[in-house]
């Protein structure tokens, strides 16, 4: 294949490859188990197999999830964190709140950094930006002795107003690179995250030490060894935002990879709502380890500007996705008399008992094989022979445990993890205002659309949309975006205060450094764009709302501030159900989005069905538990116009699509399932 358009995705059970053929449109998919100990081995054998030459890649973009498995696992280096004298404490006091209110066992999050490694520096900023005290420059070098003496493999540096005033925190990496070379890892709170919130900006700094130089050096490897068998493309990387970079500036900032593989069902879900004409959509990812929740509202990702994981905040532009431990190496178990499932994961190795590696305990892949709702054939496109007998073994043992027969204990487990899985989209529907059953159902991941069809059904969602590829589209979506960097800075103005000309000039500005950015990331002039918006609040409250703006002349016509007060004041009874129309409204950040175009994948278009009729094939699947003669098809055989009532079940190599009694299918021109309730 001369002339492909690649991406990859690394899961925590496969990874998933797809190729575009630039010549004849068509689509080449790739899946293989991801090799947990060299995660670049597993990538390098998926390139192979769709790609026969390297050097026919004309781009290659990757999700990775090497910073967010460094971050969860807690397995990053020893950090040093600079802080200012006088403050030392913030990053340990951080916030006050309980986010669970009535757990007796409740602990704050372990910070990444102990307080012993939190060095003081002198030096102070007033809350304008004003030098106050100089920095102490013998206190960095005395840092830069005890990080060369200790063990440390990366340096935060975190100062009071620095997103004001970031001169102390340039000439402290001007002196530690005098004291320990080029190539130390430091990085400084306002270049990670140019905002206020003290500790917010030091976590953010702290977390992009954390995870940087694993996320640097595996980046360099896979790009040397791609270069080396004759790749000569930058290799690119999917960015938290949905946004891609390439691989040398994703090491400047590696904070921005670390949620860069489930973003990209996300950027996906963008492409296929448009080519559908449905704006409104709930977009579900199940893989072999977790199961994510995103929407794309208007057409549009919902990009978050703050993130937290495991307890630990990153300010952070990046698309919002909810994340629970329910996949289909997913490990069943019993707490009080009761059936639980995950979030511990059978992973890839050994994996669900079914896959003969010596997994012994049940899964949700082995309750699936027990009911009939996986071919063992076909799983992984042929790759990986499953084996019944042992998910039948571990299930009935499991249901022994709790007084149940082979196949209770096996809906039991797929009824808890569906349970789990719907309340992760209430999490992020139903809690914040919004009716799921307004939103059409976008299932896809290896193990997503076997469980669609019974999340829709409890959540009360009439559509459910399978697209092709359901196993690779996290990888299918990192095709159908385009670069993009994220400046903010910040801007305190009360309403009464604004100059709107000044912010008009600063939004000027910042597109002009965004695009100017866009240099080193090889994008045409003519394909870049800039988009702006304000960050807004109501006078003396303590968060803001994301205000988009149409243009970064908007603040300087006349009637600015009425329209910018009206539309935060729609936002803000959308996002908290109610809103203060005339109470004046604070200015905090402004925020600019520049992009650059550098083409993509187009979806692929199915011909239309010339009759009804397709091959198919009939077998027993439990529904109910009791067995039903079940339509089985193949999906490769399946064209636009073909509909079918279930029960049923499609295969194809990345992913089992299961239809319930009760529901039809219905193929369209894009090639997705779409599964509505029959009436």
């Amino acid at each position: 294949m001369s002339g492909a358009r690649v991406s990859m995705d690394i899961g925590g059970t496969f990874t998933d490859v797809v190729a575009y053929d630039e010549r004849d449109g068509r689509y080449r998919i790739g899946k293989y188990p991801t090799t947990p100990d060299d995660l670049a081995e597993g990538v390098l054998d998926a390139v192979g197999s769709v790609v026969e030459r390297p050097a026919d890649i004309t781009f290659l973009v990757h999700g990775t999830t090497h910073g967010l498995n460094s971050l969860l696992q807690r397995r990053g280096v020893r950090v040093l964190l600079l802080a200012s004298a006088g403050a030392r404490d913030v990053y340990h006091i951080a916030r006050g709140p309980r986010t669970r209110m009535y757990d007796l066992h409740f602990r704050k999050p372990d910070p990444l950094v102990p307080r012993r490694d939190v060095v003081a520096v002198g030096g102070r900023f007033d809350a304008a930006g004003a030098e106050l005290e100089p920095l102490d420059e013998a206190a960095v070098r005395l840092a830069a002795a005890r990080y060369r003496g200790e063990g440390f493999g990366a340096i935060a540096v975190a100062y009071v107003f620095s997103h004001l005033n970031p001169a102390h925190e340039l000439r402290t990496r001007e002196i530690l690179a005098e004291e320990l070379g080029e190539d130390v890892a430091v990085s400084l709170s306002h270049e990670t995250a140019n905002e206020w919130r003290e500790y917010e900006r030091t976590s953010s700094a702290v977390v992009e030490s954390y995870i940087g130089p694993a996320v640097r050096d595996y980046l360099a490897r896979l790009g040397g060894e791609l270069a080396e068998r004759g790749m000569t493309v930058p290799l690119h990387v999917m960015q938290s935002s949905g946004g891609v970079t390439t691989a040398a500036s994703a090491r400047r900032r590696p904070l921005q990879t670390l949620l860069s593989g489930p973003v990209g069902g996300t950027m996906g879900g963008v492409a296929l709502a448009g080519a559908m004409g449905r704006p409104n959509l709930i977009y579900i990812d199940m893989g072999g380890t977790s199961f994510d929740v995103s929407m794309v509202v208007d057409g549009k990702p919902d990009i978050a500007p703050e993130v937290r994981l495991d307890g630990l905040p990153m300010l952070m532009s990046a698309v919002d996705i909810h994340t629970v431990g329910a996949g289909g190496g997913s490990v069943a178990w019993v707490e009080a008399g009761g059936l639980r499932v995950g979030p511990h994961s059978a992973g890839a190795k050994p994996g669900p008992a079914c896959y003969g590696h010596g997994g012994d305990q049940a899964t949700v892949t082995d309750a699936n094989l027990v009911l009939g709702r996986i071919d063992p054939g076909s799983f992984a496109g042929g790759r990986l022979e499953l084996h019944p007998e042992a998910a039948r073994e571990v299930v009935t043992g499991f249901g022994h445990a709790l007084g149940l027969d082979t196949v209770a204990a096996a809906e039991g487990i797929c009824a808890v993890a569906n349970a789990k899985m719907a309340q992760a989209i209430r999490t992020i529907t139903v809690a914040r205002g919004i009716e799921p059953r307004d939103f059409g159902l976008v299932a896809f991941g290896g193990a997503g659309p076997m469980h669609a069809v019974f999340l829709a059904r409890e959540l009360g969602i009439g559509e459910v949309v399978v697209p092709r590829f359901p196993g690779a589209f996290s990888a299918w979506g990192m095709l159908q975006t385009e670069i993009r960097r994220d400046l903010t800075e910040p801007y305190y103005r009360l309403d009464a205060d604004l100059d709107g000309a000044d912010l008009a000039s600063r939004l000027a500005a910042m597109a002009e450094q965004g695009l100017r950015s866009l240099d080193s990331e090889g994008v045409p002039e003519g394909a870049r764009r800039a988009e702006h918006a304000v960050d807004l609040r109501y006078a003396a409250q303590e968060y803001a709302l994301t205000v988009p703006l149409e243009s970064a002349e908007e603040p300087a016509r006349p009637d600015f501030l009425d329209v910018v007060a009206a539309r935060f004041g729609r936002l803000h009874e959308r996002r908290h159900g109610h809103a203060n129309p005339g109470a004046p409204v604070e200015f905090v950040a402004l925020r600019t989005t520049v992009y650059g175009d550098l083409g993509r994948a187009e979806p692929e278009r199915l011909p239309r069905a010339g009759s009804t009729g397709f091959p198919h094939e009939r077998r027993p699947v439990v529904f109910d538990g009791e067995p039903v003669d079940t339509l089985v098809v193949w999906r490769a055989d399946l064209l636009s116009g073909h509909a079918f009532p279930g029960p049923a079940m499609v295969l194809e190599p990345t992913a089992t699509t299961v239809v319930p009694p009760g529901y039809a299918v219905a193929v369209d021109d894009l090639g997705s399932l779409v599964i509505e309730q029959e009436r």
